[in-house]
C-alpha cells in the first residue's frame, strides 16, 4: 500500500498551545484507526530515522500513524517543566480526542511508544480517553521510583546525571525555522532561560513521595481498561515492570521479553530481533479493527530464555531460544533453594552455619557494565572475577544436570552493618568451564529501605536483620558442566553512589538462602516472525563517531576511574545528516568517574558534553559540563552551559544546588 507524509501539522490546545506533529496516512481516503507515538525527542530530526521505517509500515497496513512532539519540545509551544507531569497526560487527552475527531480517522486510537512514551502510554491509559483502545509500552515501568533512571532499590544512580545532562542538551535545541518562521528563535533562547537543572530537580526526591507516585500506575492498577501489550528486553534497564503487569492488570494483557537493551525489537540487539511491527500490527488489528488475528491464544508471556555466552562487554547475538507461558505468574515454575553455606558453598539442603564480614572497595562494580544496554560497544557486564575479589562469593558444585530459570531469583539474608547506612549488592553468575565468570542477573538495596521505600529507617549498629533482596528478573539456561555463583558486596560503583560512610557488614548465614524460579524442561517453545521495516528515510553518515569505555587505577592516589566517550554520536550511531530536511546532528559526551577505595567523599563524577545540529547558514551549538561530589551529609551537584548559533553566544546558563542526603 503507497502511503503519504505530512511532515508538520498543528495540533491546537485548549489553552491556545499547539503541539507538533508528523502524519503517515494510507493512500487511500477511507476512514482508519490511529497510532499514536506522543515523547519529548522532535519528529523533525530527533527520532525521524527510527520513526519513518516503523510509523510508515502502520500506514502500509492500513493506519494513520501520527508522532507528536510533546508541549516545550520539536516545534511544539511552551515550556516542558519536568517529565510526566500531570499537564503532559491533559495535553496527550486533548491529542487523542483531536485524533479521533478528524476526517481520516475512524474514530479508534491506539498508543505506544518505548522509554518515556511507553511510560505515558500506560499514564493516560489510567486517565481513560474515550477514543484509546488499546496501547503497546515498550521498555517502560510501572513504578517511577523503583525502575526508572533516578534510582534503583533505594539508591541514587549515576545515571540520574548521565541523563539530566542529556536532557539539558536535548531541551536546549533550537525550534526549526523551516517549521515555525522567523518567530523561532526567541521562542528556543525562552526555552534555554527556561531550562530546569534536571538532575538535582530529580535528586530533590530520595525516597518513595508523591512526586514518584504520580505517573506510577502501580498505585491502581484498576485504573486501566484498555488492553496492553507490554515489551521488555533482557539487557534493558526496565524489564521487572513485564511480569509486574502481566500480574497486576486486570484488563487482557500479554507480553514479549527478549535479548535486546533499549532499543525497538525490529532492530533489537543483542539479536535475534524479531518481527515486532507485525506484531504490533496484529495487536492493533485485534483491538483497533475488531479482527480476531488470534493475539488472545497467544502465551501470557513469550520470553528469550538465553544460554550461557563468554563475559564480554560487546554482545550483538545472544544464543538461547523463545518459550512461552500460557499464564503469568505461571503455576509450572517452581522455586529451587539453595542454602549459604559459611564454607562459601551453595547448599541444596542444610549448609555450614557462620558469620563472614566483607566491606567490598569502594569501586567493587566496575565489571558491571551499563545500567541500561542501547546496543553500544562495550556496554555488557564483563568477567565477574574482576568484582568477585572485593565481594563475598558462594558456589554450587558443578552442575550435573542444566536448567532454566525465568523469573525474579530472591536472596534472603541475615545480616548487620556497623553503620547506619549502608548498601549491599547482589550478582547471580554463571560460572564457566573456563574458570571465566557471567552476571546473570543483580540488584542494589540501600538497607535503610530494607521494608519501605516511602519510610526507611536506619540501621541500628551491630544488629543483625532479615532482608530478601528480589534480583532482576531474568531468563537463563544454567547448563550442565556450569556452577552457579552469589557474590554480596557493599558497594556498586560507578553504578550507583556510595552510601556516606565505609561499612562492613556481617552476613549470619543460618537461614540465608538463594531461590531461582525454575521452569520445567519439557516446558512449550514458541517462534516469533523475522523483522519487517517500512520505508527508510534518506540519511547519510558523515562520521562513523567512535566509542570507547576503559577504566584506570592510579596506585599512588589510590583511585579509580571508569570513562565513557562517545564522539559523534552518543549511541554510536556517527554524525548523521537527514538528507531530505538537510540537517545535520552530532552529540558527543565524555563521562568521567573516580573513587578511592576506602573514602566515600572522594567520590566525583563529571560529564562534558556537546551537541551541534544544523545546515548550511544555520548551526547551532550546546555546550555543557555537570558535576556532582557529595561530603557525610550532601550531595553537591553542578552545571553550565554554552549556547551558540553560527558560532556566536547567544545564551549561557549556571546552576548549583547542595542538597540533603536522606538516609542515602
Amino acid at each position: 500500500m503507497t502511503i503519504r507524509i505530512t511532515e508538520h501539522l498543528w495540533i491546537p490546545m485548549a489553552d491556545g498551545t499547539r503541539l507538533g506533529a508528523r502524519l503517515w496516512l494510507p493512500e487511500d481516503d477511507a476512514k482508519v484507526p490511529a497510532v499514536l507515538e506522543y515523547i519529548p525527542y522532535r519528529k523533525r530530526d530527533g527520532t525521524r530515522g527510527r520513526d519513518e521505517p516503523m510509523h510508515g509500515y502502520f500506514a502500509q497496513n492500513g493506519y494513520a500513524a501520527i508522532r507528536v512532539d510533546m508541549r516545550g519540545t520539536g516545534e511544539s509551544d511552551g515550556h516542558m517543566a519536568d517529565e510526566y507531569l500531570r499537564q503532559e497526560q491533559d495535553d496527550a487527552l486533548e491529542v487523542i480526542a483531536w485524533i479521533a475527531a478528524q476526517p481520516w480517522c475512524d474514530g479508534n486510537v491506539g498508543m505506544m511508544g518505548k522509554s518515556w512514551g511507553g511510560f505515558n502510554g500506560l499514564q493516560v491509559a489510567a486517565r481513560r480517553p474515550p477514543a484509546l483502545k488499546a496501547v503497546i509500552t515498550a521498555y517502560s515501568t510501572d513504578n517511577r521510583y523503583t525502575d526508572d533512571i533516578h534510582y534503583m532499590g533505594g539508591l541514587l544512580l549515576n545515571d540520574n546525571l548521565w541523563w539530566g545532562t542529556i536532557m539539558l542538551a536535548y531541551q536546549a535545541r533550537p525550534l526549526d525555522p523551516e517549521i515555525v518562521g522567523d518567530a523561532w528563535r526567541d521562542a528556543w533562547l525562552k526555552r534555554v532561560a527556561e531550562l530546569p537543572f534536571f538532575p538535582a530537580l530529580w535528586t530533590e526526591h530520595q525516597r518513595y513521595d508523591a512526586y514518584w507516585k504520580h505517573g506510577s500506575v502501580c498505585e491502581n492498577f484498576a485504573d486501566i481498561t484498555v488492553p496492553v501489550l507490554a515489551i521488555g528486553g533482557w539487557a534493558d534497564s526496565y524489564t521487572n515492570a513485564v511480569p509486574r503487569l502481566l500480574e497486576g492488570l486486570k484488563t487482557p494483557r500479554k507480553a514479549i521479553i527478549g535479548p535486546w537493551g533499549h532499543i525497538y525489537p525490529h532492530d533489537g540487539v543483542p539479536g535475534p530481533a524479531i518481527g515486532f511491527l507485525q506484531e504490533a500490527v496484529r495487536w492493533w488489528d485485534h483491538w483497533l479493527k475488531g479482527r480476531d488475528t488470534g493475539v488472545m491464544a497467544e502465551p501470557d508471556l513469550r520470553a528469550y530464555v538465553n544460554d550461557s555466552v563468554a563475559p564480554t562487554g560487546t554482545r550483538t547475538d545472544a544464543p538461547g531460544r523463545w518459550v512461552g507461558e500460557a499464564q503469568w505468574p505461571s503455576p509450572t515454575i517452581l522455586p529451587r533453594t539453595f542454602s549459604l553455606g559459611a564454607d562459601h558453598g551453595l547448599h541444596i539442603g542444610t549448609a555450614p552455619e557462620g558469620m563472614l564480614s566483607i566491606c567490598s572497595p569502594l569501586s567493587h562494580g566496575k565489571a558491571g557494565g551499563e545500567w541500561m544496554g542501547t546496543g553500544c560497544v562495550g556496554e555488557h557486564p564483563t568477567d565477574q572475577r574482576l568484582d568477585d575479589g572485593g565481594a563475598l562469593v558462594f558456589d554450587t558444585p558443578v552442575l550435573a544436570e542444566g536448567f532454566d530459570v525465568l523469573g525474579a531469583p530472591l536472596l534472603t539474608l541475615r545480616l548487620a552493618s556497623d553503620k547506619p547506612v549502608a548498601q549491599v549488592s547482589v550478582r547471580l553468575s554463571d560460572v564457566r568451564p573456563d574458570g571465566s565468570v557471567t552476571r546473570v542477573s543483580y540488584q542494589v538495596l540501600n538497607l535503610t529501605h530494607r521494608d519501605s521505600h516511602e519510610q526507611p529507617e536506619p540501621l541500628v549498629p551491630g544488629q543483625f536483620y532479615d532482608v530478601v533482596v528480589k534480583l532482576n528478573d531474568c531468563g537463563h539456561r544454567f547448563a550442565a558442566g556450569h556452577a552457579i555463583r552469589v557474590a554480596i558486596g557493599t558497594s556498586y560503583w560507578p553504578m550507583v553512589w556510595p552510601s556516606p560512610e565505609l561499612a562492613t557488614l556481617t552476613i549470619d548465614t543460618t537461614g540465608c538462602t538463594l531461590s531461582l524460579p525454575v521452569r520445567p524442561a519439557d516446558s512449550a517453545e514458541v517462534s516469533l516472525p523475522s523483522p519487517a521495516h517500512g520505508p527508510a528515510t534518506p540519511v547519510t553518515q558523515l562520521d562513523p563517531g567512535t566509542v570507547r569505555r576503559w577504566s584506570s587505577q592510579d596506585h599512588v592516589a589510590g583511585t579509580t576511574t571508569y570513562v565513557t566517550e562517545g564522539i559523534g554520536g552518543l549511541f554510536g550511531e556517527g554524525i548523521l545528516r537527514f538528507d531530505d530536511i538537510g540537517t545535520e546532528l552530532s552529540h558527543s559526551l565524555k563521562r568521567e568517574l573516580t573513587i578511592a577505595d576506602s573514602d566515600p567523599s572522594s567520590a566525583r563524577y563529571v560529564l562534558t558534553q556537546s551537541y551541534e545540529m544544523g545546515r548550511d547558514g544555520w548551526r547551532i551549538r550546546i555546550d555543557s559540563v555537570t558535576e556532582m561530589n557529595s561530603d557525610k551529609d550532601q550531595f553537591h551537584l553542578s552545571g553550565k552551559m554554552l549556547v551558540t548559533e553560527n558560532g556566536e553566544r547567544v545564551a549561557d546558563r549556571n546552576w548549583k544546588k547542595s542538597l540533603a542526603r536522606d538516609l542515602m
